[in-house]
């Protein structure tokens, strides 16, 4: 160990009573213990508690290190199958977060840091991280972590004890941690990497005795039977402390350069991981520990531990942890693995291990947005004898979208599978009672071939949905939900919904625009008829409606949903019946006269009746499932029918400049002879003789290509086009600045912020 600070282990046993303590040397430091216990009332209950601190810089006078602290428990109640966590951070994390985002290392998405920055400037952090009510203290001399009213301490007997508490979920322990083993070396001889590549010394006590109590749900639970794991890791990286003001001073080239290269340089650095503790009934554990550069796509070392009766330690480098099923968050859309099978040949270990219930997702800034972090149950065989154990998951910084690309790739996926569970390409029986009759109506499917229903009536809807798409209209319903202060994980079953009605409008406006191309291929009708087409598209804005019933909504409630999504088709079909038959009566009188607010307005009545009203119809819906406020729920339905009209507006800027990946052919609606916002304020901008050409020219629907780039050329020379992209963004900015004060601030409405900036610089 001599390469390493001189405050780490040397050979043999690790002394407790110095390492445990806060180490000089460590820019990262963590204490972390987890549990599981059997209450006196029979009730079985899991928990975790993670104490962090980290250097961020030193002052420039004493050179002493400034430190963050951070601090995320849980308990996971195992007979209820739910899992309460909370996450607090110090006072100074809005100013550490602010600094960071400057320096370069922020999200990768400008307009998820744009978000985050404009709760950081109000001096807050997004719920569901919360400040510490108090100041972080830590002993010198002895285990002493004081953070504010939870703290985690060393005892005269050796023993710890944990004392977290929070009012506002009901929810606290006060917990004593006895060990029953010694100190067990992690990685290679106690060296494993951290999560920004630091050189860590990590060291676990893989069996505690727990005794104590449990507060859930406001009951204290008192300790009848409890086993823990403790773990505790220190090590040395780099401390990217940045001169932010000497950096501002750079030219605005040099200064990007350097963020880029230091960005780049933090990427490659990444670590994340998956970790697994197993305590095995018959008195031994393990621990495996798989890490990854997560950039490089590369390990960062392959670490299995197991520990035998006495505490003898085996390390093996050599086993597969195959994943074997995944959970998608509904908050964060984060997919995670929650059952897995380790082999490990040289210990003729063979383990099947599963997560006790999926969601078991910590959502925080902190580790970039969530980490994963629950109770498993294990059994297998372990040299040729069958055992059994209890055991904790943590998985973290892997598959966490750090764009908003990937987090609506992450979000389409969510929905297509929701709509693959509502609409499948072959239904049982059982399920085609739900698509077809209702309970105690089972006789309507008397003689229906199943076979041919799902052939004619669900696949021309699949085709569309299992494309692709962003899905954002579920989104917009999804967030509503938590935005408000309401959990949408209650509602997962929602999000398929309004995918299902978009798609059935697409379907049957492809086949009123004579489309080919829907979302990278051919149009439904082109592959199965237009009469199929048009039944299955219309089918797809009533057979999702039975899942809107949810006994958490009163009767009130559960009618004003259905009262909004019936607002949405008829103003949807409204809209779509204005749009088919055009406004050629007000485009001859604005040719004439070059005057174009009234052509302008028929526009935007269309694009608001196709798309605002339906995103505001579904923001509503979700902030009342959400619990929230009328003036909340009316504001989020303002905010999403402008972001719907400006999405339609893009829509049109972009069906002249281009879609990304060609996923509709470009200027489409010139050859389709279509009156679009840029079309209507053109009209009110050229010349008598340029109005009369353009609108001949989209009257004669021209399909030869240099007629059409001359439109498009002329639409751009008179700023009709570029005036558009700023009424969009006005659109948003305006609403927001409206909403936003209704709204406590919180990683959803970050993320719904960026999502108003993502709308209107999109390229697709």
């Amino acid at each position: 160990m001599h390469d390493y600070p001189v405050d780490w282990p040397g050979a043999g046993t690790v002394e407790l009573s110095v390492h445990d303590l806060p180490h000089e040397s460590a820019t990262t430091e963590w204490w972390y213990v987890n549990g599981h216990i059997q209450a006196h009332t029979g009730g079985r209950y899991a928990f975790f508690a993670a104490f962090f601190r980290r250097v961020t810089g030193y002052d420039p006078v004493t050179q002493l290190p400034r430190y963050m602290h951070s601090l995320t428990w849980s308990i996971n109640d195992l007979n209820d199958l739910q899992s309460t966590y909370v996450s607090r951070v110090d006072k100074g994390a809005p100013q550490e977060g602010m600094r960071r985002i400057e320096a370069g290392f922020g999200s990768r998405d400008p307009r998820i840091d744009r978000g985050i920055r404009e709760v950081l400037e109000r001096g807050h952090v997004p719920k569901p991280d919360r400040v510490f009510d108090g100041q972080v203290h830590i002993e010198k001399n002895r285990l002493g972590l004081h953070y504010a009213n939870d703290s985690f301490c060393k005892n005269d007997d050796g023993s710890y004890q944990l004392h977290l508490f929070d009012a506002e979920r009901r929810l606290g322990a006060e917990l004593r941690i006895m060990p029953q083993k010694p100190p067990i070396r992690h990685g290679e001889d106690g060296v494993v990497r951290g999560s920004e590549d630091e050189s860590m010394f990590y060291y676990f006590i893989p069996r505690c005795e727990v005794t104590g109590s449990l507060t859930y749900q406001g009951t204290e639970l008192r300790v009848a039977q409890g086993q823990g794991w403790y773990d505790h890791e220190f090590g040395v990286g780099e401390v990217y402390d940045v001169d932010i003001a000497a950096e501002r001073q750079l030219p605005a080239a040099e200064r990007k350069r350097v963020i880029e290269e230091r960005r780049a340089r933090f990427d490659a650095s990444m670590v994340g991981w998956n970790w697994i503790s197993v305590q095995f009934d018959d008195g031994t554990e393990l621990s495996v520990y798989p890490e990854q550069y997560v950039c490089l796509n590369k390990s960062a070392g392959d670490h299995a531990i197991t520990i035998g009766p006495r505490g003898e330690r085996a390390v093996y480098t050599e086993f597969t942890l195959t994943e074997l099923s995944h959970w998608q968050s509904a908050i964060t859309f984060v997919e995670y693995p929650t059952r897995w099978r380790l082999q490990i040949p040289e210990a003729e270990i063979d383990l099947q291990v599963k997560t006790a219930f999926d969601d078991q997702e910590v959502v925080t800034l902190i580790a970039r947005n969530s980490f994963y972090e629950g109770r498993v149950d294990v059994r297998g065989t372990k040299r040729g004898k069958r055992v059994t154990g209890v055991g904790f998951v943590e998985r973290s910084g892997i598959g966490i979208s750090e764009d908003l690309d990937t987090f609506f790739d992450q979000v389409g996926k969510l929905v297509r599978r929701s709509v693959e569970r509502m609409v499948p390409k072959s239904p049982t029986r059982e399920q085609a009672v739900e698509l077809i009759a209702a309970p105690g109506r089972e006789y309507y499917l008397d003689g229906v071939d199943l076979e041919q229903y799902a052939r004619t009536h669900l696949h021309p809807l699949r085709e569309i949905v299992d494309r692709g798409g962003k899905g954002w209209r579920s989104y917009a319903m999804n967030t509503c939900i938590d935005v408000v202060g309401g959990d949408s994980r209650d509602f997962v079953q929602w999000i398929a919904v309004p995918e299902l009605m978009h798609v059935g409008s697409l379907i049957a406006d492809d086949v009123q625009d004579k489309s080919t191309i829907r979302r990278g291929g051919p149009t439904a009708h082109l592959i199965y008829g237009e009469a199929q087409a048009i039944t299955s598209g219309t089918a797809g804005y009533f057979i999702g409606t039975g899942h809107l019933k949810h006994n958490k909504l009163s009767a009130s409630a559960q009618r004003a949903l259905y009262e909004l999504y019936f607002d949405v088709l008829r103003a949807g079909h409204a809209g779509q019946a204005l749009d088919l038959d055009g406004f050629a009566g007000v485009v001859a009188d604005t040719v004439k006269s070059g005057e174009s607010s009234l052509l302008e307005s028929r526009v935007l009545a269309v694009h608001r009746l196709k798309t605002g009203v339906p995103a505001g119809c579904l923001a509503r819906m979700g902030a009342i499932a959400g619990g929230g406020s009328s003036e909340q729920v009316a504001g989020l339905g303002t905010f999403f029918e402008n972001l719907g009209l400006a999405f339609q507006i893009v829509d049109d800027v972009l069906n002249l400049r281009g879609f990304q990946h060609n996923l509709k052919t470009r200027a489409e609606d010139v050859t389709q002879g279509k009156i679009t916002l840029p079309v209507a304020k053109a009209l009110g901008r050229l010349s008598l003789e340029e109005r009369r050409w353009l609108a001949d020219t989209l009257a004669s629907k021209p399909e030869d290509m240099p007629t059409i780039s001359r439109v498009v050329e002329v639409l751009e020379q008179c700023n009709a086009v570029e005036d558009c992209s700023r009424m969009a963004r006005q659109l948003i900015d305006d609403s927001w600045q409206r909403v936003s004060v209704l709204l406590e601030d919180s990683l959803a409405k970050v993320m719904l912020r960026a999502f108003g900036w993502y709308v209107i610089e999109r390229h697709y």
